[in-house]
C-alpha cells in the first residue's frame, strides 16, 4: 500500500494545440493551455426530479449570489421575505400532517361499521406516520464522545464557537466519510458536530480549525433549511414524494391505482419545488458566511487551503475502499489487522502527495460542472474566488503542536474503531 508518487515521468504533447503536457504517474493528463481532457469521462451526474429540480435552481441564482456577496453584504442573520414565506409554508405542511390523521382517526372510529372508511383512515394514519416530522438521533453504530472523553477538542470548538459569535456543542460524532456537518439531535435540540475522519485526517491543524470554523459558523449566522421548522418540512415532502412514486404498473388494475397517486403526488412535488425556491438562496448565502466566518477565526489564507482539499476528498472514499478491498484478499499478504493500523496515517499521505497540477485540473473542472454536482453549496471555486478576492484575515484561533497531539489522542479510540470499521465493511 504505497503512496503515490507525484513524479513527474514525462511530457507529451496535447493532441488539440501541440502544448507540452507534464504527465503525473496516477493522474489525468491535461493541457493547461486550452483545457483538453481536463474533466475526462465526466457527465453530469444522474438526478432525480427533487435533485434535478434544485440544480436548475441553484444555477439559476448561484452567479447572481457570488456576485451580491462579492459586492459587499450584511453578514448578520436576518429573516427576509423569502425566510418567512418559507417558514409559513413549512407550517403548512406540518398542519397538513395534523390534518392526516386527525382524519384517518375519525374515519376508523366514526366509520367503524363500515369497511371503507376504516380501509381509508387506517391509509390516512399510515401515511401521516410515515412523513410526520421526526428529530435526529444520536448514532449507536459510530464513536460518540462527550466533553469528558474529549476535553481538549472540546476546548478548541467552545474557542472556535466563541470567536465565530455562537456556542459549541454537546456532543461530537466521529464517522469515516470525507465530510463534516453541524446538526441537532433529540426534543430539546441539542447541538451536535460530525467530524468524518476521511476528511479530518488529511488536513493540517489550521485547516481543521478552518473546518470547524465553518460549520459552526452554520449556528452562528443561520441556515433556513436546516431549521427544525423548514428542515423538517422538506424532509416530509421528500418522503412524501417517495411514496406517492410507485413503480412501474404492469396491467389494467394497477395503472388504475397508480392513477389516484398523481393529484397528491404533484401536489407534494409543487410543494418541495415552492419550499426549495424560497430556501437554496439562503442556504447558499450561508455558505458563503460560514465560508466568512472561518477565514476570520483560521485566516484566509487556510480556508483557501481547506477548499483545495476539499477538491480531493471526492477520491478518499475509493482510497479507503481499496485499502478494504486489499486487506480482505489479502494481497501482498496484509491481513486485515495490518491494514487497520496506520490506515490515517497512509490516507493523509496519499493526500500529501497530490501535486499542486491536479488541484489545477480540479478547480478547472469544478468551473465547467458549476451545480451539476452539489445543488445546496455554491461551487468550490467560486467559494474559492469570495475568499480570495477578499481582504485577508489573521488567524484569530490556533491549534499548536500540543493542542494537535492531545487531541490526536483523544481521538485514538474513535480512530481506531472507525479504521476497523473501514477495513472490514467498505469493501461492501
Amino acid at each position: 500500500m504505497g503512496t503515490p508518487t507525484a513524479a513527474v515521468g514525462q511530457v507529451e504533447s496535447c493532441p488539440e494545440c501541440g502544448t507540452g503536457m507534464a504527465v503525473h504517474r496516477g493522474y489525468v493528463t491535461w493541457c493547461a493551455s486550452c483545457d483538453w481532457n481536463v474533466d475526462p469521462g465526466t457527465s453530469e451526474p444522474a438526478a432525480g426530479r427533487v435533485e434535478a429540480l434544485r440544480r436548475r435552481l441553484a444555477g439559476r441564482h448561484g452567479r447572481r449570489l457570488f456576485e451580491e456577496m462579492t459586492g459587499g453584504v450584511d453578514p448578520r442573520p436576518h429573516r427576509d421575505t423569502s425566510s418567512v414565506l418559507a417558514y409559513l409554508v413549512a407550517l403548512a405542511v406540518h398542519g397538513s400532517t395534523v390534518v392526516l390523521a386527525a382524519a384517518g382517526s375519525t374515519l376508523i372510529v366514526a366509520g367503524w361499521e363500515t369497511v371503507s372508511q376504516p380501509v381509508l383512515g387506517a391509509v390516512l394514519l399510515l401515511l401521516a406516520v410515515t412523513v410526520r416530522p421526526r428529530t435526529a438521533r444520536l448514532p449507536d453504530d459510530v464513536p460518540v464522545l462527550s466533553r469528558d472523553e474529549a476535553p481538549r477538542l472540546f476546548a478548541l470548538v467552545d474557542e472556535v464557537a466563541a470567536a465565530v459569535g455562537t456556542t459549541g456543542v454537546h456532543r461530537v460524532v466521529v464517522v469515516p466519510d470525507a465530510n463534516a456537518s453541524v446538526g441537532t439531535y433529540g426534543l430539546r435540540g441539542r447541538r451536535v458536530l460530525r467530524i468524518g475522519l476521511g476528511l479530518w485526517e488529511i488536513l493540517t491543524p489550521a485547516q481543521r480549525v478552518a473546518l470547524l470554523g465553518h460549520e459552526l459558523g452554520h449556528y452562528a449566522h443561520g441556515d433556513t433549511r436546516h431549521s427544525r421548522v423548514v428542515g423538517t418540512a422538506l424532509r416530509t415532502l421528500a418522503v412524501l414524494v417517495h411514496v406517492l412514486t410507485p413503480d412501474p404498473p404492469d396491467g389494467l388494475l394497477e395503472r388504475v391505482a397508480v392513477s389516484t397517486l398523481l393529484a397528491p403526488r404533484a401536489a407534494a412535488l409543487g410543494l418541495l419545488s415552492v419550499l426549495d425556491h424560497l430556501t437554496l438562496r439562503a442556504s447558499q448565502r450561508a455558505e458563503y458566511l460560514a465560508d466568512a466566518a472561518a477565514g476570520r477565526v483560521a485566516s484566509t489564507a487556510a480556508v483557501v487551503e481547506l477548499m483545495d482539499r476539499l477538491l480531493v476528498s471526492d477520491t478518499v472514499g475509493d482510497k479507503l475502499r481499496r485499502e478494504s478491498v486489499l486487506a480482505q484478499t489479502r494481497i501482498g499478504g496484509i491481513r486485515p489487522r495490518d491494514a487497520e493500523d496506520g490506515l490515517w496515517e497512509r490516507l493523509a499521505a496519499q493526500t500529501g502527495a497530490v501535486p499542486a497540477r491536479e488541484y489545477e485540473r480540479l478547480r478547472r473542472a469544478g468551473e465547467r460542472r458549476g451545480h451539476s454536482a452539489d445543488s445546496t453549496h455554491p461551487p468550490t471555486h467560486l467559494r474559492r474566488r469570495h475568499l480570495a478576492e477578499g481582504a485577508p484575515c489573521p488567524a484569530r484561533v490556533t491549534c499548536d503542536e500540543s493542542a494537535s497531539l492531545a487531541i490526536a489522542a483523544e481521538l485514538a479510540p474513535a480512530r481506531a474503531a472507525i479504521a476497523r470499521r473501514v477495513i472490514r465493511d467498505y469493501a461492501g
